[in-house]
């Protein structure tokens, strides 16, 4: 509904009416961007893919390993030297 002034109004019009806005162009005459889209996927989403994707934990595993470390026959010189040397290559 138009309002021109205050004792002018337009009578009840059909959703198609007259004064309906209509695009300054023509759809074939609009480019699309030269740029395209562009995603960004945050680290946290990375990290989350990551821990979607690792294999279940082997509860048969993890028991037999607790259990080794209570025996106290788990830490030997061999699997330490081998933990070091992993997290060394690690940092870099």
């Amino acid at each position: 509904m138009q309002v021109y002034g205050p004792t002018h109004l337009h009578g009840p019009q059909a959703i198609a009416a007259p004064h309906a806005a209509r695009p300054a162009q023509s759809p074939s005459n609009i480019s699309a961007p030269a740029g395209g889209d562009e995603v960004q996927i945050s680290d946290a989403a990375k990290l989350i893919e990551q821990m979607q994707q690792m294999p279940d934990i082997r509860q048969d595993r993890v028991a037999s390993i607790r259990a080794q470390i209570a025996q106290g026959t788990y830490e030997t010189p061999n699997r330490l030297d081998t933990a070091v040397s992993r997290l060394l290559d690690e940092i870099g």
